[in-house]
């Protein structure tokens, strides 16, 4: 059993394993996204804050997920070449996956089992966010209606530790 962030991989969309150790020392903020959600526009704020913070340690993931109302239809290609187009995504983006359920991606199981939600330690809807410290610890879990520019307080403050 898995006791770390940095014990998982996941692959890209492209499909290239990535192991999230590659992410050590990094504070990272995870997001399960969504192509064609009311929250999709917030792939803009997002890409805003790895942009700002990527050079002082900051990384964010975006996990797409069909999960929610089918809001993410488009294959992990199309996925990705729509983030680019329509919001200059430039930050990692993953293989679609499932956040809830028996086929939940790991990931997501462990995010889940370290930050519960009003929801207990299911995801809700898509752009649930999780902000993990430089040690890969989860310390925040924000909704999906947190704007990303709010989150941008704690992120400033873990990358001062």
């Amino acid at each position: 059993m898995a006791t770390s962030f940095y014990d998982f991989d996941a692959n890209t969309s492209t499909g290239q394993p990535l192991p999230m150790s590659s992410f050590r020392g990094k504070v990272v903020l995870v997001v399960n996204t969504a192509t064609q959600c009311g929250f999709t526009p917030q792939f803009e704020g997002l890409e805003q804050l790895y942009r700002d913070y990527k050079d002082k340690g900051l990384v964010v993931l975006g996990f797409p997920c069909n999960q929610f109302g089918s809001q993410e239809p488009l294959s992990n290609e199309e996925m990705a070449a729509t983030c680019q187009l329509n919001y200059g995504v430039s930050f990692p983006l993953f293989e679609k996956i499932e956040v809830n359920g028996q086929n939940a991606h790991p990931v997501f199981q462990f995010l889940k089992s370290r930050l519960g939600g009003f929801f207990g330690s299911r995801i809700k809807w898509n752009f649930t966010k999780f902000l993990l410290d430089a040690e890969g610890r989860p310390v925040r879990r924000f909704s999906p209606v947190t704007k990303p520019g709010a989150i941008e307080p704690y992120i400033k403050a873990l990358i001062a530790q």
